[in-house]
Order: C-alpha cells, then structure tokens, then sequence
C-alpha cells in the first residue's frame, strides 16, 4: 500500500474489466481534536485501528502551531512523528492541516489549544494583531490578516518549511494533502460569527476590521478612490442581528449603495490576498513533494435565500445575486493548484429552520460548480457529526452530483471526502456498520483501491504557483453563472431502498442481453 508498507490481501484487488475505478471517490475520517494533548504528548488513539474494517482510505489531523512552537522558530514534532508512524503502519493515509488557528475556547469545549503563548504576549502589547469587531472586541483565535501580511509571513514560512524537514520521510507516499490554514477554524474566512463573543445561529456576525493596521487600509484606499470621506460601517448590526434589523443588510440597505459595494469589495479583496500569500509561501515549502495542496471555504449557509446573503458578507464572501463570491476564491486557487475544500455538504434545506433562510444545498451546488469551472479539484467535509442516512445519501449526491458513470469518468466529482470525525459514537455498532456501507458507497461499489488518484487526478510533484493572477483578473470571476445540474437524489443510497433494489435488477438484466 502506497505510503504504508505491504497492502493486506484483503486490500489487493484488481480493478476487473467491467469497473470504472475513476468513480471511486477516496474517505479520510478526521481524527479526535485531542490525539495530540496541549502538552504536545501523543495519546494512543485505539479508534484508530479499528478505521481500517471499514476500509477508508485515510485520516486528516490538525497539526497545531500552539503545540509545535512554543517558542520562536522552536520545533516539536515528536509526538506528531509517533502519531504519522502509527497511521502508516494501520496502512492508511493522511491529509495534513497546518493550523495556525486557536482549537476550541468555547463553554464545554473539553480540548482547547491556543495559538503559541508568545505570539498572544505580543498581542498583550499589541491587541491589533487580532481580528476586532466594530465594539473593539479582539479575537484571540487567529491573527489578524494585515498584521499577518505585513509582519509575519515568515513565521508561517518557517514552520511549513520545518515540517517537510522533520516529515521528509513521510512525505514520501503517506502524505497526499497539505490542507493551509487560513483562517478561524482554518478557514478563508474571516471570524465573523465567534460563539466565544456571544453568536449564535443564525446570526448575521459581524464585519472583523476594526484593528487599526484595516482601519489605515480602508482610509488609503478609500483616498485613491476618490471619498476620503468613507469609513468602516457602522450600521451593519451585531453578532445576532437579523439581516432586516440593520442598515446595512436591509431592503435598499448600504450594501447595494457605491459606498457599501465598495467597502464589500475591498473586504473580500483583502481575505483573497491574504490566502493567495501564504499559499504562495506553503508552494514554496513543499516544492516538488509528491502532494497537492488544499485550502477550506466555510459553508455560510444561513441567510443564502435573503437578498444581502448577510451572514455570508460580515465573513468575507461577497457574494450575491449579482455577485459570485466564490468563483474568484477558486480562480486564486487555481494559481496555486490547490483543491477547494468545502464544508456543509450533508445538510439538505428542509433540515434547517425557516427563519434562518438558509440555502445549503444551493450554496453547495454553486461553490463546486465555481471550482469545477475554474478546473481545480474539489474535496468535501460535513459540517456537524451525523451518522443517519439521510446525511449519508446528500454527501452522496454532492460528491458524483450526475451519479456513478459506467462508461468513464463521472462528468463532474469530488477528489475525496472527508468525514467528520472519530469517535466513540461513529463505532456504536449500528453506527459504524451504516458508515462502513456509506464508504462502500462513496468507493461507488468498488473494492478497495489502494491508489485511486492513478485512474483520476493523478499526485505529481507540486510544481511552482504560476505567476501572480492581477486583482482584475480574479474579480473577473464574479460574473454569476449558473451552476451545473445535480440529481435529486443519489443513484447509490447506502440504505438501498425498494428503488434502488430495481434499478439494480434493471441494470443486470441489461448487462446479461449484452
């Protein structure tokens, strides 16, 4: 097995003549928050093991800046080389995030590790480091992007660059994706809907550039643009507000006026810089290693059917009607050749209240649509643990939105799934036998393969980010489109179903009258 030494006889199979293994779609299940403790100790993790009966393909893990650098451009990597060593000799692979994001804070939360002390002692002297709401509040979980970009690029740079030193080994097979942190939960996002400052769903958020680094960007490029006269808004409401209770967001609101459409482009314009610099710097620190990398879109889906899609504004996709907000995001992963990976994708509109507004399945269609256009990969997490079917079918039907293909590759899918997360509750029995037949299902019936990307997407060594994309050219992309048809439905539910039992008779009469 590929990275993981000799392949068990249960996992060497040959893809027979009647097989299209290009519709094959790879599972990686997130491993627990706490594998690696806040002191940076290895917790033997028995779940582990008991992953390969149902024949995923691999795990995706945090690797924490707040654990590894406790001091400056001071390095630990043991427990994590202890943790890799393990997932190899379990025979799978691993999706590796770099994540520059604080863990958990929240009431409840049992694992919480924050970015490193020292970088928190520098914004003791400095709270502008952090992102800031319009109030002042500042939010420790992440940097601030601008101070990110004018100041501490290179710390990211360094610890990227040690990685590959220190994993060079298992860089070589088991490693298939770098996942760049770039944001709050290590998303493009900005930190807009924080529970930690008193959010909850659906809330509209908050627009998070009030620190005095964004405030002095704002002004200058307000100046050049000829309304020195402009600030930040002030009418855009709090974290809880509903889009009608604001200004901003209301019927005929600021955002459709020049000021606001300004402000919205300069907001967002920020947060796709911000992400196409240290995707720069992770190609430069993985150059030429047998892995591709990826980058993580929030599902914003509350408040998608109402006409400001505020939630979605306040965490930097400007995206409306009029407005594609995710198409230039792909377009600046293209530069890059990284993979979109998107989240909420077992959510259906009917699950969801009302008076949310909230359009997942739509939001969903258009941002893989947007990524397919742009020709960069696409992956996939849900958003909230499920473990029903009816969670299953939509993961489904989202990752081969045409279904399975039996003449060749599905005109459009995903690259990989991966599932949220291991646990005690995902290896209740009936739990984890329903999940081993959604992974036969995401596998489209097909054995296990222990190199799927030979037959679609193939892992090459990473070459150089292509030059530099100008701000007119990604913006381009916001031209709206329309997305690409999905089925209704998946054509491989993982409970069968009276329906699908005939389309399988169907299907073999066919192949027997051939």
């Amino acid at each position: 097995m590929d990275g993981g030494g000799e392949a068990s006889p249960l996992h060497r199979s040959a893809v027979k003549d009647n097989e299209v293994p290009a519709n094959y779609v790879s599972v990686y299940v997130m491993l627990p928050l706490g594998v690696i403790s806040s002191d940076n100790v290895f917790e033997n993790p028995e779940e582990l093991r008991k992953l390969k009966s149902a024949e995923v393909d691999g795990v995706m893990m945090d690797v924490w800046w707040g654990l590894i650098e406790s001091k400056p451009r001071s390095y630990d990597w043991t427990a994590y080389r202890k943790l890799f060593q393990m997932v190899k000799e379990e025979g799978l692979r691993l999706q590796a995030i770099m994540s520059f994001h604080q863990c958990g804070g929240n009431v409840g939360d049992v694992v919480y590790i924050p970015i490193p002390q020292w970088v928190r002692d520098i914004g003791g002297d400095n709270p502008d480091i952090f992102y800031t709401n319009r109030k002042g509040t500042r939010n420790p979980e992440t940097s601030a992007l601008e101070w990110i970009t004018s100041l501490s690029l290179v710390l990211y740079s360094d610890y990227m660059r040690s990685f590959r030193k220190a994993m060079s080994d298992f860089l070589e097979g088991l490693i298939t994706d770098i996942e760049v942190g770039l944001g709050p939960a290590g998303e493009t996002r900005y930190p807009s809907y924080p529970e930690t400052q008193g959010w909850v769903f659906p809330g509209i958020g908050e627009f998070q550039c009030y620190d005095k680094y964004l405030k002095a960007d704002f002004k200058e490029a307000a100046t050049k643009a000829g309304h020195p006269e402009w600030e930040l808004p002030d009418d855009a409401g709090e974290y809880n507000d509903t889009p009608e209770a604001t200004g901003f967001f209301g019927a005929n609101g600021t955002y459709v006026t020049e000021k606001g459409k300004f402000f919205l482009t300069w907001y967002s314009n920020k947060l796709i810089k911000h992400g196409d610099q240290i995707l720069d710097l992770a190609n430069q620190a993985f150059l030429g290693c047998k892995v591709k990398l990826a980058a993580k879109v929030s599902g914003v889906h509350w408040w998608y059917k109402d006409d400001s899609h505020a939630a979605e504004l306040t965490t930097g996709y400007y995206n409306l009607k009029d407005h594609d907000g995710y198409r230039p995001l792909a377009r600046m992963l293209s530069r890059h050749y990284a993979i979109l990976n998107f989240t909420c994708v077992e959510m259906k509109d009917s699950e969801q209240p009302a008076t949310a507004k909230s359009g997942p399945e739509e939001l969903v269609q258009q941002v893989l649509s947007g990524a397919w256009r742009e020709e960069i990969e696409v992956a996939c997490e849900n958003a909230l643990n499920r473990y029903d079917k009816y969670a299953y079918n939509q993961m489904l039907r989202n990752a081969r939105p045409n279904g399975v293909n039996k003449n060749g590759p599905p005109k459009h899918r995903i690259t990989s799934l991966t599932y949220l997360r291991l646990g005690d509750d995902l290896l209740k029995s009936s739990n984890f036998s329903l999940f081993k037949v959604f992974v036969r299902r995401m596998h489209a019936n097909l054995d296990f393969n222990p190199n799927p990307e030979n037959y679609f997407k193939p892992i090459v060594p990473l070459e150089r980010s292509k030059p530099e994309f100008s701000m007119e050219y990604i913006l381009k992309a916001t031209e709206p489109l329309e997305p690409f048809p999905f089925d209704d439905e998946t054509d491989m539910p993982v409970d069968g179903g009276f329906a699908y039992w005939i389309k399988q008779v169907f299907a073999k009469l066919i192949s027997l009258f051939k």
